[in-house]
């Protein structure tokens, strides 16, 4: 893949309720009129894990479009104190405005998130609908101790049995049996138990309204091998998310084969080339 020139990307610095915070602008055509700011998850800084953001943000901007990511305050250069990714919306919003001052033709931002910073996007485009264009999320977080124990049984669990690897160390003893049964029935308990429904403003329930409240394009970005997607793929197939999700804009792109980080190069590129399609088609 190739990569713009280094006369392509600068530093950006604004700020955001007394602190400065630092991105790096992607810059594309100067006729680019959509852009793409990247809010990270974890909590991490704006390179990601394996350097993902950086190899997003350059690949979208070679193929037309500009991209703005950024540390949130408390993380990487950025000065502050990091509040969690349910209290960064003022970290946001002082980032789309940086973004459409370095870039004058802008018109549209879409947010693209990975998991709390997807969440954080979504709960983020939910109050200022009119302010963003689209979202892009991947393996967004929903996490509920209940729901991981779900996610373990019907991801983890069910894979490793179709493992040759797992069936090989437990053939050759090299496993601990009992503890593993006993960790198995635990999360089995755990995710049938409703003794204690969740509360109404459980996260997945706040991350179902913030998709109904938001009504532009949304494309919903999962893989096959994480417990994170296993969680919201789980959540989002109750029957309150059916007719958001179905709603006509919105795209459902399923990576089978790849991690929470999309940490092989395959999956990177196939994600981003995925993204920049959706961008340009609508």
């Amino acid at each position: 893949m190739n990569t713009p020139g280094p006369s392509l990307e600068r530093v950006v610095s604004f700020a955001c309720e007394g602190e400065t915070l630092v991105g790096i602008l992607h810059a594309a055509a100067a006729s680019a009129t959509r852009g793409v700011l990247i809010i990270v998850g974890g909590p991490q800084y704006r390179v990601g894990s394996h350097r993902q953001f950086v190899l997003l943000a350059r690949d979208l901007a070679r193929r037309g479009i500009p991209v703005l990511r950024f540390d949130y305050r408390g993380m990487g250069d950025s000065d502050g104190d990091f509040r969690g990714f349910e209290d960064v919306s003022a970290d946001i919003a002082a980032a789309m405005a940086a973004f459409r001052a370095a870039s004058p033709g802008l018109r549209e931002i879409v947010l693209w998130g990975l998991c709390d910073g997807a969440t954080a996007a979504a709960f983020f485009a939910a109050a200022h609908p009119k302010a963003i264009a689209g979202l892009i999320v991947a393996n967004p977080w929903v996490r509920t101790e209940q729901g991981l124990a779900r996610s373990y049984v019907r991801n983890y669990y069910g894979q490793r049995l179709f493992q040759w690897s797992f069936w090989r160390k437990l053939l050759r003893g090299e496993m601990q049996v009992w503890k593993t049964l006993r960790g198995f029935l635990a999360d089995v308990e755990k995710a049938r138990d409703t003794s204690g429904e969740q509360p109404v403003a459980a996260l997945p329930e706040r991350m179902r309204r913030a998709f109904d409240a938001f009504h532009g394009p949304v494309l919903l970005v999962l893989s096959g091998r994480d417990l994170t997607a296993g969680e919201f793929v789980a959540c989002a197939s109750q029957p309150g998310w059916i007719p958001i999700l179905g709603r006509s804009g919105n795209r459902r792109l399923d990576l089978p084969e790849a991690d929470h980080t999309f940490s092989r190069r395959r999956w990177q590129d196939e994600m981003s080339a995925a993204c920049a399609d959706w961008l340009r088609s609508w």
